[in-house]
């Protein structure tokens, strides 16, 4: 498995939610040019799965991508220490609080 999610990006529509399902694991939202804005997860506790937090961001961002997968926190975390190794920066949305405490990825 890669370390980046590269999976093709989708339009955040309800019509493109229609195909996601109560499923548990992780997501990016983008911009319109494909930024990543925001990394987020779907857990035990996500009503309807990754397709509710997916409609709670409608009108939010641009476009979606996502990965299913139990290991959804360890993943989360995964990604955005890949995010500020490629970048930096954590996602503009993402929080001092989900960040906190963060490792950090050796080239």
């Amino acid at each position: 498995m890669a370390v980046r999610l590269e999976k093709p990006w989708r339009k955040l529509v309800q019509e493109e939610l229609g195909s996601v399902h109560g499923q548990m694991g992780v997501f990016q939202l983008a911009n319109a040019d494909h930024e990543i804005i925001f990394i987020g997860f779907a857990g035990g506790r996500s009503l309807f799965g990754l397709k509710g937090e997916l409609q709670e961001h409608l009108g939010s961002a641009d476009s979606f991508r996502l990965e299913i997968t139990t290991a959804y926190k360890t993943r989360h975390q995964e990604l955005l220490m890949v995010h500020f190794a490629d970048h930096g920066h954590y996602p503009v949305l993402n929080t001092a609080e989900e960040t906190r405490g963060l490792g950090r990825l050796s080239p």
